[in-house]
């Protein structure tokens, strides 16, 4: 448990262990900020956790009044009033706990204000995009999951790093010699313990976060690694100490605000949620998805969600109906996703045909392609090509156009066309 020493001998009272553990049952993250509250109250008051109570039950105006003159103090040093409506709220769970029904009924200016957070807002997709880039592998699933699936942090990996998003959690993932995915988009499962409003539900993942996915395991075979249904989406560094099964939440976010920092951006990983939701916004208003199902993919309680948790399952027919609804929003979500026009036709196009060859996704991002010459481009798909052949055996061959029929009765498999007007084809051994 991650807490500073002096709150924690806060728990050496029995009472404040008994609630403590109770909070705890419910969420690791929400006991732990509320002892730290409970803490940091008595240490500003000069009290003591019992002393509350006494004080409360004995004149509760007195009590009351305390407390106002408590928020009065902290509202002339300029605190926010987020910042203290923490404090109204840890005293009525301690004194709630402990049967004790008493009102606080100050007023607390600016209580649902966020200063830090107020002037924050969205990225673009080419904002996005960039963040991409410079993440590592690892930073860029989790970037992934948030924007394109709008899943918070703590599912990816909990506070105390004991459980998080499993490969078995990708329901269309296929573990065999090659990594791959049965279906687009792919339903991303998030447990209930895993849910911020503790109940089960899903989302979804298209093709751009699908690649990233499989690439960062394709890397991680490499390693040595053996991956199954039950290891961890997010793995630690090989070259780091494993000190938990999962992620802790904060090293997931440590890897999200890196990538952001390093793109030139101030933004906290939190806001990647905040894009989810901002593109669930704009397919919902253009009848893409409906309010219900962007409610239940976003992990919000409402129609769907009781269904889903009263029937235990949806019927395939609507899953596969919320599936579809995913997949015309994507264009929303997904920085390959954009609209093509005459500037950016031959861009996608040259990434598209470097993705067919072999390239990965990351060596694409890092060629510039907006100068290259003809020349040049078609060097770099015949280098790729050639280096394919020499690794696989050349199972692999450059054959013209008009043959491809032929081949393709004789076993051989379409692979792609080259801007030289040759195809590649894959032999059938």
């Amino acid at each position: 448990m991650t807490m500073q020493p002096k709150y924690r001998n806060l728990l050496l009272d029995d009472d404040v262990r008994r609630w403590f553990e109770n909070l705890n049952a419910k969420s690791v993250l929400t006991a732990t900020v509320a002892l730290r509250n409970l803490g940091h109250y008595c240490e500003l008051t000069m009290t003591t956790p019992k002393e509350i109570l006494n004080k409360a039950i004995t004149n509760e105006k007195d009590f009351r009044y305390e407390f106002t003159d408590f928020v009065r103090k902290l509202e002339k040093e300029s605190k926010a009033g987020s910042y203290i409506a923490r404090f109204k709220k840890v005293i009525l769970s301690w004194l709630k706990f402990n049967d004790i029904r008493l009102q606080l009924t100050v007023n607390i200016s600016g209580e649902n204000e966020t200063p830090t957070i107020v002037n924050e807002r969205v990225p673009s997709k080419e904002e996005l995009a960039r963040i991409l880039r410079k993440a590592t592998s690892r930073g860029r699933v989790a970037i992934a999951i948030m924007a394109f699936s709008g899943l918070r942090p703590e599912s990816l990996g909990d506070y105390e790093g004991t459980d998080g998003l499993r490969l078995g959690d990708l329901k269309e993932l296929k573990l065999s010699d090659e990594i791959q995915f049965d279906k687009m988009p792919v339903k991303v499962m998030v447990k209930s313990k895993l849910s911020k409003a503790r109940h089960q539900y899903f989302s979804f993942i298209g093709e751009e976060g699908a690649t990233y996915i499989k690439e960062y395991l394709e890397e991680r075979r490499k390693q040595g690694e053996e991956l199954t249904y039950e290891s961890p989406l997010l793995q630690f560094d090989v070259r780091g100490t494993k000190k938990n099964a999962f992620l802790r939440t904060t090293l997931v976010t440590r890897d999200i605000r890196e990538a952001i920092e390093n793109s030139g951006l101030k933004m906290r990983p939190y806001v990647l949620r905040a894009y989810f939701s901002t593109a669930l916004d704009i397919a919902e208003s253009k009848g893409l998805i409906s309010h219900p199902w962007r409610q239940f993919i976003m992990g919000h309680k409402g129609d769907i969600e009781a269904r889903y948790s009263t029937n235990k399952r949806l019927p395939p027919s609507v899953i596969e109906e919320m599936r579809e609804a995913y997949k015309k929003s994507t264009k929303f979500l997904e920085t390959r996703h954009d609209e093509l026009d005459e500037d950016n036709a031959l861009l996608y196009l040259q990434q598209q045909l470097l993705s067919a060859v072999g390239y990965k996704l990351e060596e694409i991002d890092k060629m510039d392609l907006t100068d290259i010459s003809n020349d040049d481009f078609q060097k770099l798909l015949r280098n790729k090509v050639a280096g394919a052949m020499a690794s696989n055996g050349s199972k692999q061959r450059l054959v013209p156009m008009n043959e491809i029929e032929k081949l393709l009765g004789e076993g051989y498999e379409f692979q792609a066309v080259l801007p030289n007007g040759k195809a590649i084809m894959k032999m059938p051994f």
